[in-house]
């Protein structure tokens, strides 16, 4: 019965989650598809889709199965032609990959918040690409950021509370690795044409030169990130029932204490005995 609301809902959860944004701001060129042709788009957007549709599935072998038909059917109905192979083998590849980080996210939230690092850092920077003029967009960037830091950092905790704080310091830098891994397949969707030696140069510069802002001007907001999760993981650890005691494990056996085989004669029934014997009769 799980699967007849999970999968519709992954359905949904892939669209909104990986190109709802893209799709509602509209694209370059008055292109509206719902699966739009680009390369960071559907490497990005098809893994952030798949990432939220694998965790509310939960289960690897129906994820991915899924996740892949769903690709392929949506590519198929906004009339892209399957001969276009690299941009559709693209998109298949992203949203197995997000499906298979997403179900296994299910077990293990720390494994569920860096696989979902990458799509969080996109939206990020989402905003960025539109308001280029804007004076304060450095401080809406640094906003976003944090934000979505806090929210990876109460995420990692989501199963295991405070024991999983530990994994804050490397999921906050993976966090910063992101950021320039989208930047750099930014330049990447924008340098069609160009050659190889160029993009790839280009595209290594605006990936180290991302951590700029980050260390410069956002780190403000980073910090604020973190003291926000330690009230967040408290409250939501607060608000959970407490734990079930741990099972007896003698719950189910008697209380008489077990003997080995040589001192079984303990509990045989003793013959019944006199202090005289028996008188005999006289014939």
């Amino acid at each position: 019965m799980r699967y007849l609301w999970s999968i519709p809902a992954a359905v949904v959860a892939w669209f909104i989650g990986g190109f709802s944004a893209t799709y509602l701001k509209g694209l370059p060129d008055g292109a509206t598809y719902f699966v739009p042709p680009r390369v960071d788009l559907l490497l990005l957007g098809g893994f952030a889709g798949g990432v939220l549709a694998g965790l509310l599935i939960g289960r690897v072998r129906i994820a991915v199965p899924v996740l892949l038909v769903v690709a392929a059917g949506m590519w198929w109905l906004t009339g892209n032609s399957f001969s276009d192979r690299d941009m559709l083998v693209t998109l298949l590849v992203a949203s197995a990959l997000g499906g298979l980080f997403g179900a296994l996210g299910t077990r293990s939230s720390v494994l569920a918040a860096f696989a979902l690092a990458l799509p969080v850092a996109w939206y990020a920077q989402r905003p960025a690409e539109q308001l280029r003029d804007w004076q304060w967009i450095w401080q809406l960037n640094g906003l976003l950021v944090g934000a979505g830091l806090a929210l990876l950092l109460y995420f990692a905790c989501w199963k295991r509370g405070w024991r999983s704080v530990g994994s804050w310091i490397p999921l906050a830098g993976f966090y910063l690795v992101c950021n320039g891994f989208v930047e750099a397949v930014q330049v990447v969707a924008r340098s069609n044409g160009k050659p190889m030696d160029a993009v790839g140069d280009a595209s290594t510069e605006a990936f180290f030169q991302s951590f700029a802002p980050l260390l410069r001007e956002y780190w403000p907001w980073m910090v604020v990130a973190v003291l926000l999760a330690i009230p967040m993981v408290a409250l939501k650890l607060r608000a959970l029932p407490p734990p079930p005691p741990p099972p007896d494990p003698y719950a189910d056996k008697s209380n008489d204490a077990v003997l080995s085989d040589d001192l079984d004669w303990i509990d045989e029934q003793e013959a019944h005995r006199r202090l005289l014997p028996r008188r005999q009769p006289v014939n």
